[in-house]
């Protein structure tokens, strides 16, 4: 074959080349914006579908930077509650009283946990690579949501102050992994809401926080003294479900997360809601964290109401709480524009 045939069957393989190169260019540049706003553009849909429909919510793009998107500084904790061995083997660390420290109370403390004696998460949840967790707010915007089958499908559900479940499950579910409440906020029947297997989690502001624990525990007479509203005097739970969660994340949900000052003697000072620490609690622990029912209504009626499951509270009760729901507000926005967590419905 002459040089001229080889020079000749050489050409086409060249425009063939050349015709596919504008082809390979744009796959690229179609891979590569898939994979920067994939999860950008799961949190501006407003509504997402149910977690069996994400096709790996465990995915690197959706898991392993949320923690640093943060941005604050600090180290993630995924040890969340306290156990004996805070109190007797090394020296106390803790620098607060409560509820941002357990400096003072580290006897009723031991009380305590010498009877629950259980101090983890459950064993099939901790053994987890990937954890996805739901918080969900008892707030009015997840009434009609349709969400129960959803949330029913993480492997974690965080709820809290004994938001009621039964008769609510089209639009909560009815799985609970975990409860976070103080005593004003129990009932009676805050256990018969859950699963046998839900952990109960005490969440102290106060030294009588801890005392009405142990006087339950213990079957001690009561003392009603020192609440601004009377706990439940007869609550059940198994010791075995019962937890204190570490003063450590609401000292840093406070601190950290909202910016507000730690002097929680001061008449004037606000302390973070249920709801901001739960979802504070949740970045710790878990992978994937998605929310619902949080928010607060716009409109300027003061007798909107603010829970899914009651009109009794209503937004002109919240004037005098002693929370900065401007801040946290402001604080959750920022958490979802970073992505760190996802709304499971369109929220105010």
């Amino acid at each position: 074959m002459t040089n001229e045939h080889v020079k000749m069957s050489q050409k086409p393989n060249k425009k063939w080349y050349l015709r596919c190169l504008p082809v390979l260019v744009l796959l690229l540049l179609s891979s590569v914006i898939y994979y920067l706003f994939y999860d950008r553009l799961l949190s501006y849909t407003g509504t997402l579908e149910s977690l069996s429909s994400i096709q790996s919510p465990c995915s690197d793009l959706l898991t392993q930077k949320n923690w640093e998107r943060l941005n604050i500084n600090i180290s993630r904790q995924t040890k969340l509650f306290l156990k004996m061995e805070d109190f007797f083997w090394r020296e106390p660390t803790s620098k607060f009283a409560l509820p941002y420290g357990t400096k003072g109370s580290e006897l009723m403390l031991l009380k305590i946990l010498s009877k629950t004696t259980n101090y983890q998460m459950p064993a099939n949840i901790e053994g987890l690579q990937c954890k996805t967790c739901a918080v969900i707010g008892n707030g009015f915007t997840i009434k009609n949501s349709s969400l129960g089958s959803t949330i029913n499908n993480y492997d974690v559900v965080i709820r809290m102050n004994g938001a009621p479940v039964r008769g609510y499950e089209d639009d909560v579910g009815n799985k609970t992994t975990m409860t976070l409440f103080y005593p004003e906020s129990a009932s009676h029947d805050t256990v018969q809401q859950m699963e046998p297997s839900a952990l109960v989690v005490l969440v102290p502001f106060k030294q009588q926080d801890l005392r009405w624990l142990k006087e339950i525990l213990y079957n001690e007479k009561r003392n009603m003294k020192g609440f601004w509203k009377p706990p439940p005097q007869i609550w059940s739970a198994d010791d075995s479900n019962i937890r204190v969660l570490d003063p450590h994340f609401l000292q840093q949900t406070a601190d950290r997360l909202l910016h507000i000052p730690l002097d929680f003697t001061k008449q004037e000072s606000v302390h973070p809601t249920m709801g901001i620490l739960a979802v504070f609690v949740a970045l710790n622990y878990c992978d994937v964290v998605h929310v619902a029912g949080f928010g607060y209504p716009q409109s300027n009626n003061p007798n909107d109401p603010i829970h899914y499951y009651e009109d009794v509270h209503t937004m002109k009760s919240m004037k005098n709480s002693h929370h900065d729901l401007k801040r946290e507000a402001a604080t959750l926005k920022r958490l979802k524009d970073s992505g760190a967590i996802l709304y499971l419905h369109p929220h105010l």
